[in-house]
């Protein structure tokens, strides 16, 4: 499998990208690997911090799209940059998937563009996978999409649902749909009209979820347009940083809670690597033709090598065949 990486996307590139990239070589045998960008500085970086890079190909891009640059960029002034590049090698058959760690809004204008959706997809979604009670759930969309249509919520319902099936092992996977209430008739006329139709979908649709319980293992798939979906994941994350922090707190208030700390601490980290967001590999475009991956913009090293494990699983199941398939199920009304 050939997996492009996007060198300068994210907050710490290109250095943690390629340690993450060199350190993925050495556990998972089956994959190549190319960056994109810069290669002067790539390979500058490299020798500076005394990395070997041998075994990784170098895809040449002369710029970089940034944080503060606009989506339509990708395809305008920032046609050259690493990230459209990379997707333009994707496109043309070069390799299998790509991942970044880039802007966000590029990254799905980019793969919507460039790449192209799968056809009968409405909208590409951002799809995290969040921490619960038991295992974890799947949001989509947290954000790709501010604005939805009805039908397009059925088709991120579907879409998850065979994520988590594929990916997770989860057989039947319930799905929810993100509102005011538990009730039918909750929400306004998106989520009237979207409920309505997951129930025709074919999938395992269990209603209306309440935020509050998305936590409590209520589901596995929730369901939302990406102003809800965004508002919801980074709730969720700054919840668990704030939790953890007055954990902390407590454990250092004096003697008796540091020796308490001191003996659960191993089951302490173990909490904290559960929550943190870092821990959660990479999030896939779900709907884009082929593999597009975005892991988070503070990703280091470490980060790269569980979001590589994401794009080989995404990849090697075929989760994007299987969506396919699920289309032509609801389209011929089964």
């Amino acid at each position: 499998m050939k997996i492009i990486v996007d060198a300068f996307g994210g907050d710490n590139a290109p250095l943690e990208v390629i340690k993450g990239c060199v350190k993925a070589l050495e556990v998972y045998n089956n994959i190549e690997i190319i960056l994109v960008g810069s290669k002067e500085i790539i390979e500058k970086t490299a020798k500076e911090n005394n990395i070997s890079i041998a075994g990784i190909g170098i895809e040449d891009a002369p710029d970089v799209i940034t944080m503060e640059d606009e989506a339509g960029d990708i395809m305008k002034s920032k046609n050259q940059s690493s990230m459209a590049v990379g997707l333009k090698l994707l496109a043309s058959g070069g390799a299998d998937a790509f991942l970044s760690a880039g802007n966000s809004g590029a990254l799905i204008m980019g793969a919507t563009m460039i790449v192209k959706r799968i056809k009968g997809i409405k909208r590409p979604a951002f799809s995290p996978l969040m921490p619960k009670v038991e295992g974890q759930v799947l949001l989509i969309d947290s954000g790709a999409n501010v604005e939805c249509r009805p039908e397009m919520l059925q088709q991120f319902g579907i879409m998850g649902s065979v994520y988590m099936d594929k990916i997770c092992g989860i057989k039947n996977p319930r799905v929810a749909l993100a509102n005011v209430g538990t009730e039918d008739h909750k929400g306004g006329e998106l989520q009237h009209k979207a409920f309505a139709l997951l129930k025709e979908a074919p999938i395992n649709f269990i209603g209306n979820i309440e935020a509050r319980d998305i936590p409590h293992d209520a589901a596995d798939v929730i369901v939302a347009d990406g102003f809800t979906g965004n508002i919801i994941v980074k709730m969720y994350e700054g919840v668990a940083s704030a939790l953890m922090l007055k954990i902390k707190e407590l454990f250092m208030k004096n003697f008796k809670t540091k020796l308490a700390a001191a003996l659960v601490l191993k089951d302490m980290k173990e909490l904290k690597a559960y929550m943190d967001y870092n821990n959660y590999g990479a999030a896939p475009i779900m709907g884009v033709a082929k593999p597009v991956l975005k892991t988070h913009g503070s990703a280091k090293a470490d980060t790269f090598i569980s979001a590589i494990k994401s794009v080989i699983d995404y990849t090697e199941k075929d989760v994007i065949g299987e969506i396919q398939r699920e289309l032509e199920v609801l389209k011929n009304g089964g």
